[in-house]
């Protein structure tokens, strides 16, 4: 059985089986683009690169709609054969602009808090890891795995790349929870059965039914469960 939603961003979960019958989740992943970083300018640097290389005619906006999927099934949605030789150009063109690239504000004290308190971290994105690697260093945190495309498995919407990370840490669906900020984020958690929190300062809006929306990163915190001593133990955070 798939947990239950969690409750609105106006609300607390306890986190204590005294207080709402059941464990909370152990193990918090994440996307990255629009929740852990803001690559928005990257993203929109390189699909200029691309229009001016390809000829492409596809406005960003078009590109933008279809975030939080593999490149190569974006491509076949907005009818674009060329994909490999785009993704080249996209991808060279986004290691050059990758200095526009800003990580949300509060979410390495929020991460690192989470940390503290015992939970796991992760990251399931759909940017390949060369560029993906190097965005996540910046903020310091322990990702204790990072899932990208590539290797067996299907791309999100899938359920995929979300059950491979946690067999890499050899944790139940039951006690996992996703971040993203796009309805394929949301899909995905679905059909992984795993709860599921929207990143209201994120690129996409939430699907019905409505889940749990944090409209901040420090929303997280008590949407998890963790107790305001918990958040506060890291020195110099903003919580």
């Amino acid at each position: 059985m798939p947990p239950q939603p969690l409750p609105s961003a106006s609300s607390r979960i306890t986190g204590s089986k005294a207080d709402c019958g059941f464990e909370a989740p152990s193990v918090l992943l994440l996307d990255l683009d629009g929740v852990l970083v803001d690559t928005l300018p990257v993203m929109e640097r390189a699909w200029h690169a691309v229009q001016e290389a390809h000829g492409v005619a596809m406005p960003f906006e078009a590109y933008q709609q279809q975030l939080g999927r593999p490149f190569e099934d974006i491509m076949g949605r907005l009818g674009l054969a060329n994909g490999e030789e785009i993704h080249r150009t996209y991808a060279a063109a986004s290691v050059a602009a990758s200095y526009l690239a800003q990580d949300v504000d509060g979410i390495a004290d929020v991460l690192l808090s989470i940390a503290t308190a015992g939970w796991l971290l992760g990251v399931v994105t759909s940017k390949p890891l060369p560029r993906a690697t190097p965005l996540l260093a910046r903020l310091g945190c322990p990702f204790a795995t990072i899932r990208g495309p590539g290797g067996p498995g299907r791309g999100k919407p899938a359920p995929d790349p979300i059950l491979r990370a946690l067999i890499d840490l050899g944790t139940d669906p039951a006690d996992a929870t996703y971040v993203g900020d796009m309805a394929v984020d949301q899909e995905a958690a679905r059909r992984a059965g795993v709860s599921y929190i929207h990143a209201g300062w994120g690129y996409g809006r939430p699907i019905g039914p409505s889940p749990a929306v944090a409209e901040s990163p420090r929303d997280l915190v008590h949407l998890l469960g963790l107790s305001t001593p918990q958040a506060t133990s890291i020195e110099g955070g903003l919580l």
